[in-house]
Formats: structure tokens, C-alpha cells, sequence
């Protein structure tokens, strides 16, 4: 009598799938390069903000590009965190685009 196959999730390609991944282990030059791209992103996003928020001459079209320029930009600087952007700095920006040009 034969015995049934074992199932996908119990054969040996499959057992490192079911394991907790071990988070990547960075040099202290890493993380220093990352803390200093972190810093850069925060100092962009403020300096966009506070045009926005303070440039009277400024034009709706204008704002509109400097925020999709700040998004390509911190999107260039770290490549897999779109959703981190849309959720800490989309927020934010949508929110003072709706005041300073009181849109809907």
C-alpha cells in the first residue's frame, strides 16, 4: 500500500516558507547611511511643506509638482517604501494642499 503524498506545506521545499524571516543585520556604515537618507527625506519633506505653506505667489500647479517631485525623490532614496510614504507624508501633504488652496 502506498502512502499519500505529503501535503505542499509539509514537504521539505516548503519548510523555510513557514519560518520567521530573521531581519537583515546592518554595518554600522549602513546604518549610518540610512539615518543620514532618513534625515535628507525629513529635511526635503519640511522645506516642501513650508513652501507650500508660506509662498503666497506660489501656484497650485507648482505645489502639485514640488509634492510629486518630493514623492519620486524619497521614492529614489528608498525604493520600497511607497506605502511608508503614502501613509507618514501623503496624509500631511493632501491635508495642506486642501488649506492653503482650499480645495475639496
Amino acid at each position: 500500500m502506498s502512502q499519500p503524498a505529503p501535503s505542499p506545506q509539509h514537504s521539505p521545499e516548503f519548510a523555510n516558507d513557514a519560518q520567521p524571516q530573521q531581519p537583515e543585520i546592518q554595518t554600522p556604515a549602513e546604518k549610518a547611511e540610512e539615518s543620514r537618507r532618513i534625515r535628507r527625506l525629513q529635511l526635503m519633506m519640511t522645506v516642501v511643506m513650508q513652501v507650500i505653506q508660506q509662498d503666497r505667489n506660489l501656484a497650485v500647479e507648482q505645489a502639485s509638482a514640488m509634492v510629486a517631485d518630493a514623492r519620486r525623490a524619497a521614492l529614489k532614496m528608498f525604493p520600497d517604501k511607497a506605502l511608508a510614504f503614502d501613509l507618514i507624508f501623503w496624509p500631511r501633504l493632501q491635508r495642506l494642499m486642501r488649506e492653503r488652496y482650499r480645495m475639496q
